[in-house]
């Protein structure tokens, strides 16, 4: 709690260093009590307080309201979502596949990620100059090169050619405007950083939410899985890699996949089990807003006075499950009925397939007030990435399909054996959509192999191509997202994507 409390009073050095014209007066202040990259970083608190605001980057991609959400931008880019929400313009543009650089959504995910890189990259160069122990040292360092990792990680792979920038920035600084990097140099960036927060010190686990070794591991198995693919398509090598940094995570014993469900949306089981890392939040504190967001328009079910409706599963996809799939049973991943707000012994039918997976059963029927972390990195994940990469290194063999089926042994299905390599590569792609589904995974993966899955048919399709149940068709441009607007007008270095 305390942590969360630090969030809301940070220092946000970056607005300080890049915001607009306006802020010159202030930094040529000659009082010196006014916090300066020169003068602030002189105690250890000071080290703290700038990598917790490298943290809180990670939630304005998550506020949720009448205009729907950042978050959600991935999702719809899939097809396999719907909304009722038809005033959030920003939502309907991905979904209809009519997307444009003014979307909000963009610039929110571009903004955010930046400046938590901003802040990471004043982190990286300031903290070693503080007195202070020098193992918590080498751990803040550690968990700032492991947050700008992850942000640089989507923004290549949503934006594609994208600004790298490694030192402080200020507004005579010479990548104030940076030219893009080649995706590759990016990648290798996220890389090294990744290795450098794995000897950083960090604990396998850190139940308060901080990054942790776990994380950085289960993150650097994604990263190299990814290479594998596409864009970059470095092959068996980076298969090779995947497959041997995810079982150190498996290996590892610290993660557990939850015996149920429910752990999944349970507030008191954050940072615990099979969660490897997440974005924090806290109830009255630092809420997660996207509950309003995943309950159906105005149906008196929540006692949140906003119901938005702002997204939901496509129904050919929840009824794409194989049969006996525990995941597509009513309230585990999904919910069609719910008691109502002014008789909860009243049910009523919603019509459609809700996200259960993020419902906070609380927050919905009392509070209002909601304390569910969003997932980032869990192991049911890293056992995926770990039966691909094995499959595609090695073909067929007894620990990938071990890994695997620990997913589907939850699930309630039946073991995977005797498989192809080819058959058991499309059967673990199944499985991650149905596992990861509505997690902000699905499209990285459908970009990474160049598939789109045919909810009706249970096919995999060429991204290229592919046609939504709703029916637009992917063409080409939807591998990436457009560069929002104002970055393009005030950074005369960028290039727009093409087809935007």
């Amino acid at each position: 709690m305390k942590r969360i409390e630090q969030y809301i009073k940070k220092i946000s050095l970056v607005a300080l260093l890049i915001s607009a014209a306006s802020c010159a007066d202030f930094l040529d202040e000659s009082d010196s009590s006014n916090f300066t990259l020169d003068n602030y970083f002189t105690k250890p608190e000071h080290a703290k307080s700038v990598v917790n605001s490298v943290y809180e980057s990670l939630q304005p991609v998550m506020a949720s309201g009448f205009g729907g959400g950042p978050w959600m931008m991935v999702e719809f880019a899939t097809g396999l979502a719907d909304t009722e929400l038809g005033q959030a313009q920003n939502s309907l543009f991905v979904k209809d596949l009519v997307n444009n650089s003014d979307n909000g959504y963009g610039q929110t995910i571009w903004t955010s990620y930046y400046k938590g890189i901003a802040n990471a990259n004043i982190a990286i160069a300031k903290i070693p100059g503080i007195t202070m122990d020098e193992t918590a040292k080498l751990k803040l360092i550690g968990e700032a090169k492991f947050m700008r990792a992850y942000y640089y990680f989507n923004l290549v792979r949503i934006f594609g050619n994208i600004p790298l920038t490694l030192e402080p920035i200020d507004l005579t600084s010479e990548d104030l405007f940076a030219a893009p990097a080649n995706p590759e140099a990016v990648y290798n960036q996220i890389v090294m950083d990744l290795k450098d927060a794995e000897v950083s010190g960090l604990p396998m686990r850190d139940a308060s939410g901080r990054a942790s070794l776990g994380a950085a591991k289960s993150l650097l198995s994604s990263v190299y899985l990814t290479m594998a693919g596409y864009p970059l398509q470095k092959g068996a090598e980076y298969y090779t890699l995947a497959a041997a940094k995810s079982k150190e995570v498996i290996d590892s014993g610290t993660f557990s996949l939850f015996t149920s469900y429910g752990d999944l949306h349970n507030p008191a089981m954050k940072n615990l089990g099979e969660n490897i890392f997440m974005a924090q939040f806290a109830a009255f504190i630092l809420p997660s807003s996207w509950q309003v967001s995943i309950i159906p328009y105005n149906r008196g079910i929540s006692n949140y006075s906003s119901e938005t409706g702002g997204i939901f599963a496509q129904e050919e996809f929840v009824k794409s499950y194989e049969t006996g799939d525990k995941r597509a049973n009513e309230k585990e991943f999904y919910y069609t009925s719910y008691s109502l707000r002014a008789d909860r012994s009243k049910t009523l039918e919603l019509g459609d397939y809700y996200i259960y997976k993020h419902f906070d059963v609380l927050a919905q029927t009392s509070t209002t007030s909601s304390g569910m972390n969003w997932p980032i990195l869990r192991l049911a994940e890293v056992l995926l990435i770990y039966a691909e990469a094995s499959n595609e290194a090695n073909g067929p063999n007894s620990e990938a399909y071990n890994a695997i089926n620990k997913v589907r042994n939850r699930a309630e299905l039946a073991p995977l054996d005797g498989l192809s390599k080819d058959e058991l590569r499309e059967a673990i792609w199944r499985e991650k959509f149905y596992e990861l589904s509505y997690e902000n995974k699905t499209w990285f993966d459908m970009v990474r192999i160049r598939k789109g899955f045919n909810a009706k048919t249970l096919e995999f399709e060429e991204y290229v191509g592919h046609k939504f149940v709703y029916g637009p068709t992917l063409k080409e441009r939807e591998l990436l997202f457009p560069i929002p607007t104002a970055e393009i007008r005030n950074n005369k270095n960028l290039i727009q994507n093409s087809g935007y």
